[in-house]
């Protein structure tokens, strides 16, 4: 029997290896986020398909911010998890859009998107 720190090894290295198709079904998702809403990382990787790929969803997001509302996915919870200027830019960016905070993180019972994968791939 495997071990449970095996399979999470598995993961990881699988969520850092490119894969067209699990990408697309990411940017997909990403775009269905409405404007003044938000979803998680892990959220966005199991309405791809991908559960556990909450990983490779933060990786694809740094390489494409500019072709994705980036600002629209956070960590669990609420926290923003990008790190320097990019917080305090998201932060402002989920301002401007309407979404309010409780201290540090998203007020995620008002402003958190409960994602449908039937929407996103219709």
């Amino acid at each position: 029997m495997r071990e449970p720190m095996d399979f999470t090894r598995r993961i990881v290295k699988a969520s850092f290896r490119r894969n067209r198709e699990r990408d697309e079904a990411f940017r997909q998702v990403i775009r269905s986020i409405p404007k003044g809403k938000v979803s998680t990382y892990g959220k966005v990787a199991a309405a791809s398909g991908y559960p556990f790929y909450h990983r490779a969803v933060a990786s694809l997001l740094s390489k494409e911010a500019v072709l994705l509302p980036w600002q629209r996915v956070v960590g669990a919870g609420g926290e923003i998890k990008v790190r320097g200027d990019g917080a305090a830019e998201q932060r402002l960016r989920l301002k401007m859009e309407g979404v309010k905070f409780r201290g540090k993180l998203v007020d995620m019972n008002q402003f958190e998107y409960i994602l449908r994968s039937w929407e996103a791939f219709d």
